[in-house]
Formats: structure tokens, C-alpha cells, sequence
């Protein structure tokens, strides 16, 4: 049933006198160009595509240059700032962190409890800038901390800078009762 093509060519007679009538080949190309036509595009875009292009082109190169050609800040050296958490009292021992947070808390809560008024400004304001100098000093015995590591001297430096802030709270606030039964006692005369 089924033969081989490839027996069937081997087996068939080469004929060399077959040749194929004249314009064969041509008339084969235009029926298949009938059977298959080929679009042809439309040219008419075709220049507009190119002018596309080439905007989109020279927009590139001009944004290229304008980026490239920017001055550039010269660069300096800048200073290193660590975020390293220093190290308090609170830090080096327990027992420690509780004495500072008495202190500071027992300072924090008699501050609270002073009461501003027009008459008493200048006297607080001085005690509030000897606790502002006061607490710069704590901060710079905690950098000698960090810096030296616990010792003695800077840990005994520093009770004794929040011992000294507790008594001028308090001192502020004895001298505000004295003042405000004094000016009562002006009044009443």
C-alpha cells in the first residue's frame, strides 16, 4: 500500500529531457501573487516614525548633557558622629540605676510642684540656670565615664552632682514659701 518516496524517486527513471515550458516560473510567481497578495505599507507614516525618532533622539542627548555637564560639589571631609548610646550609672549596676533614679525623679517632681508667678520669675530663673549648669556637668562626668570607664572618683562626682541638684530644688522651693508668707504677710499689715 503505502510506498516509500523516497524508493519510489530512486526507482523512477531520471528522464534530462523534461524540460519546463517557457515562462513556467514566471506564470507560477503571479498566480501565486494572486493567490497570496502581499501588503504592501502604507509609506505616508513612514516619515513622520523617522521625525519621531529622531525628536525623541535629540531630547535624550540634551537631557543627557544638561545631567552630565551639572557642577559638581567638590567633596569634604566631614566629622564622624557615632549614635553610640552613652553609658549612665543606671548602665553600670543596678543599685546605681535605682540612687539615679531617685534623685532624678525626686528632682523632677519638686520642680513640678513650683508655681511660677510674676513675683518669684527672677528668683527661679537663677536657680533654673545653676540646674542648667548643674546638668551640663552631669553630662560631661557621664562622657568622662564612657571615656575612662567606672571609677570611683567619677561615679562619687556624680551622686554628689544630682545630691547638690535635690538641695537647690529644695532650697528653691523653702525660699518660695518664704516668699510668697512674706508677701502675704506685707498685705495683710
Amino acid at each position: 500500500m503505502g510506498q516509500n518516496l523516497k524508493d519510489l524517486f530512486k526507482n523512477q527513471p531520471k528522464d534530462k529531457s523534461i524540460k519546463m515550458s517557457e515562462g513556467h516560473e514566471a506564470r507560477f510567481l503571479d498566480k501565486l501573487d494572486k493567490a497570496l497578495p502581499q501588503e504592501k505599507k502604507s509609506s505616508h507614516f513612514g516619515f513622520l516614525n523617522i521625525a519621531a525618532s529622531v525628536i525623541v533622539l535629540l531630547g535624550l542627548s540634551y537631557g543627557a548633557v544638561q545631567y552630565f555637564n551639572q557642577p559638581v560639589a567638590p567633596i569634604t571631609p566631614t566629622e564622624v558622629v557615632t549614635t553610640q548610646k552613652l553609658k549612665t550609672m543606671g548602665d553600670i549596676s543596678p543599685d546605681l540605676k535605682k540612687v539615679e533614679d531617685y534623685y532624678l525623679a525626686s528632682i523632677n517632681l519638686k520642680l513640678s510642684k513650683v508655681k511660677l508667678t510674676p513675683e518669684n520669675k527672677d528668683l527661679v530663673d537663677g536657680y533654673i540656670a545653676r540646674l542648667k549648669e548643674l546638668n551640663a556637668e552631669y553630662n560631661n562626668l557621664t562622657v568622662e565615664l564612657n571615656e575612662n570607664g567606672p571609677n570611683t572618683e567619677t561615679l562619687d562626682a556624680l551622686i554628689d552632682n544630682l545630691k547638690f541638684r535635690l538641695n537647690l530644688v529644695t532650697q528653691l522651693k523653702d525660699k518660695l514659701k518664704g516668699f510668697n508668707s512674706h508677701s502675704f504677710e506685707e498685705v495683710s499689715i
